[in-house]
């Protein structure tokens, strides 16, 4: 290697992309539902994201959008503009039966999570699962495939964090695309392959390693009061396992992104995820 190209890399290896901490709080909120006023369902409803929510919405407005309030895409996404919200709440097959079907959000949902900027709560089927009771987001994980410099998410996923709770700040690399990037690099005579398969997965774990742990560091300067936990892995089958690392630390929301400037479908695993990942409340940016 070339002295120059040597000492960039050293150079670039050695630079660290540091989190910035912003403070969040919600002033104005939306509450979506197709239920109709009167039968406690509105309620119940307000009342598990309260729970969820409580301390970044201290004071905050509440604006209900109820069945009667919508009957089409279009005029839900023009009520929900009216109510100015930070923050929308709503739950999976918003306004349809599909909930007995578990392959799909629903039209209306899957509009509104990439038709506003405000993030959507977005909670379990209340037919569904009847029996489940508010509970506090003592257990977060923000959930990404790369989190190194996603500032947004941390900085949601920190402010939902109930104090004395613990955030799981999560970034799984996929093995199957790095395997066919190793297995093209083995194909170069010029690259050193035994060289790549070592260093090219070390880097890339590094990289979200070394970001949480300045969220740690900054978070800890600003007197956050929740604990960091770093998961970083890769795996063939990031899928199944998100899933098992939600079923194994008990997980009380995920925080994930669903917005991709370069596409008008939900951003990357984020669709998967939110389908098949029923029980779970998510907060979607």
């Amino acid at each position: 290697m070339p002295n120059v190209d040597q000492f960039e890399s050293v150079f670039k290896g050695a630079a660290k992309q540091v989190y910035t901490h912003q403070s969040l709080r919600v002033g104005k909120v939306a509450v979506v539902t197709d239920q109709a006023d009167g039968d406690g369902s509105i309620d119940a409803l307000q009342a598990r994201a309260d729970d969820l929510i409580a301390h970044i919405a201290v004071d905050a407005s509440w604006q209900m959008i109820g069945d009667a309030d919508y009957d089409s895409v279009g005029s839900l996404l023009k009520a929900i503009e009216a109510t100015q919200s930070d923050l929308i709440v709503t739950y999976r097959n918003l306004k349809t039966i599909d909930w007995k079907w578990h392959n799909t959000l629903g039209g209306f949902v899957d509009v509104l999570v990439q038709a506003t900027p405000s993030p959507v709560l977005l909670l379990p089927h209340p037919l569904e699962y009847p029996d489940l009771k508010p509970e506090r987001a003592q257990d977060v994980m923000a959930l990404t495939d790369h989190m190194t410099g996603d500032d947004r998410l941390v900085n949601w996923a920190a402010a939902v964090t109930q104090p004395g709770g613990k955030l799981f700040l999560t970034h799984v690399e996929d093995a199957a695309v790095l395997d066919r990037l190793l297995d093209a690099i083995s194909k170069i005579p010029a690259i050193d392959t035994d060289i790549a398969r070592q260093e090219i997965p070390n880097q890339l774990l590094k990289e979200p390693r070394d970001y949480i742990e300045s969220c740690k560091a900054v978070l800890a300067e600003h007197d956050a009061q929740l604990r960091v936990e770093s998961i970083v892995t890769s795996s063939g089958h990031r899928l199944s396992e998100y899933q098992r690392l939600i079923d194994e630390h008990e997980i009380d929301l995920l925080v994930m992104n669903t917005k991709d400037e370069d596409q008008l479908a939900m951003h990357g695993l984020s669709y998967p995820l939110t389908v098949e990942i029923r029980r779970t409340p998510m907060l979607l940016l």
